[in-house]
């Protein structure tokens, strides 16, 4: 089970979220063609055909030629990712009105990833506040067609697959439990069976595609798990309840939209830009990197950044990459430890190619692995290889105040990163060296045996008291995860690297 799972991380680590949505999206479109072929959706071949078109050239055209006007790099991707949630958004049909609405929502789509932005980021969905202001102007409505039993054979695992990918599972669970829950207790209320109401909560309602495609949007969500949660909840109740205040009535998108004010005002509101000052070894086979940031960040000790790497020959993964900050909040530098096992990916590539005083990025700021809040409770911090870098920042920032174990898996002692910081900290360092090397005097030397339950309760006796965060490749991290909960752990909290 465990080498499953590591396989499947392995395999959607591949793809960057854009990607991977963008993948889904299309073949749910091809999907919908094939339905109107068999007959099991009724809009026209011709009409869906001129609607997908409609919607993908706007929303490109409308895109690439805003970042010429800004003068920015275009994102073919996002554009088309956008063009294909209004596909599903608006009825397909020959009326000159209808389409001139579904071109207007593009339009406007791709307008307000500048106009209704803050600092270079964008603030609202771009698909939902397209379609949202085009409902106000009465040319079109949005359907949200996408909510057809028929589509249901591939849009559950399409959104799985999304929500997965993303760790929003339990986000998705909680918005679909509060919003299926009003919905069947008002269907109830019609005189429904249960049964009746739940299959036209969730395959006549566009839930499912709404939670897989929409909320989970990882730039309009907040940066920590429980307001993601508390989020998802809010949603579910304004998605659901119906309400109608003047020309205002409850829709989807306007529910999103009021979902993704919250989330910017909780969460690193603006774009975040790094000036590159320098490098440096931190192992054989890892580097850091320094960066001075523009203004303060916010992020809490073991949270990650998103960068924007701008490259050419991208290896099918984007130029967005995610990277543990290894610095303290309040640091006049934010800095990055990145593996460098060959063969370096073309991001990779790209960070070593930039020169003191050039200027990145940052797309997102987030992430839940981060320490509880209590100094007065106990930690057993468990790193694999480059896995030690979330650890870093954490142990820069408050470790000092707290009982804290390290367990530190690596090769050989000169892949022991910052050993002169873990030392600093005065944590009580572990360490597993493969090659049966001598650790520094400071850290303990657990020998060469395999890291497992039984040897895990032997070297911290006490890990049932201890909450417990691990952070390696998802292979490592599936395996000490296990581990540490075959030895008492309660909580574990993971953090794993499935390659950039």
């Amino acid at each position: 089970m465990i080498a499953a799972k590591s396989r499947v991380d392995t395999w959607l680590g591949r793809f960057t979220m854009y990607r991977l949505i963008l993948w889904v999206l299309g073949v749910l479109a091809a999907y919908s063609m094939v339905l109107n072929v068999l007959g099991w959706l009724t809009f026209g071949l011709p009409e869906m055909l001129v609607h997908l078109v409609l919607c993908l050239v706007v929303t490109y055209g409308s895109g690439r030629l805003l970042a010429l006007l800004f003068r920015v790099k275009p994102h073919t991707e996002s554009s088309l990712i956008t063009g294909l949630l209004l596909y599903f958004l608006f009825w397909p049909t020959f009326g000159a009105m209808d389409m001139a609405g579904v071109a207007l929502a593009c339009v406007l789509a791709s307008v307000s990833k500048y106009a209704l932005a803050f600092r270079g980021r964008h603030i609202f969905n771009p698909a939902a506040a397209g379609a949202f202001i085009t409902g106000l102007t009465g040319l079109n409505i949005a359907t949200w067609w996408a909510a057809t039993p028929a589509m249901l054979w591939l849009l559950v695992p399409g959104v799985l697959i999304v929500l997965y990918r993303t760790r929003k599972l339990l986000m998705g669970t909680v918005f679909l439990v509060v919003s299926t829950g009003i919905i069947t207790v008002e269907l109830l209320g019609r005189n429904m069976t249960l049964g009746q109401a739940l299959w036209q909560s969730l395959a006549q309602r566009p839930l499912l595609f709404f939670v897989g495609f929409m909320l989970s949007e990882p730039l309009t969500l907040p940066p920590r798990r429980w307001q993601q949660l508390a989020l998802a909840a809010v949603v579910g109740v304004v998605f659901a309840v119906p309400y109608n205040f003047g020309f205002i009535a409850n829709s989807p998108e306007l529910a999103l939209l009021l979902g993704n004010l919250i989330a910017f005002l909780l969460g690193q509101r603006g774009g975040v830009h790094l000036t590159f000052k320098g490098s440096q070894p931190l192992t054989p086979a890892s580097t850091e990197f320094r960066f001075e940031p523009h203004r303060p960040v916010r992020f809490a000790p073991g949270q990650f950044m998103e960068l924007n790497l701008p490259h050419t020959g991208t290896d099918g993964k984007g130029h967005r990459r995610v990277f543990s900050i290894t610095s303290p909040p309040g640091a006049a530098e934010i800095t990055f430890g990145v593996g460098t096992t060959e063969p370096l990916s073309t991001a990779k590539k790209a960070l070593f190619a930039l020169r003191p005083g050039d200027t990145i990025s940052a797309a997102a700021v987030g992430g839940d692995f981060v320490l509880p809040h209590d100094a007065g409770k106990p930690v057993l911090l468990i790193a694999a290889g480059i896995g030690i870098t979330p650890f870093l920042s954490q142990l820069a920032a408050d470790v000092a105040t707290r009982d804290t174990v390290v367990v530190y898996l690596a090769k050989g002692r000169d892949e022991l990163a910052c050993v002169e910081q873990l030392e600093a900290s005065g944590a009580k360092v572990i360490a597993r060296l493969a090659d049966g090397s001598t650790p520094p005097e400071f850290m303990a030397d657990a020998g060469t045996s395999r890291i497992d339950a039984a040897r895990l309760k032997e070297l911290v006796p006490d890990i049932g008291d201890r909450e417990v965060f691990v952070s390696g490749s998802p292979a490592s991290v599936d395996s000490l995860r296990a581990a540490a909960r075959a030895a008492g752990a309660r909580r574990v909290h993971v953090d794993s690297f499935s390659g950039y």
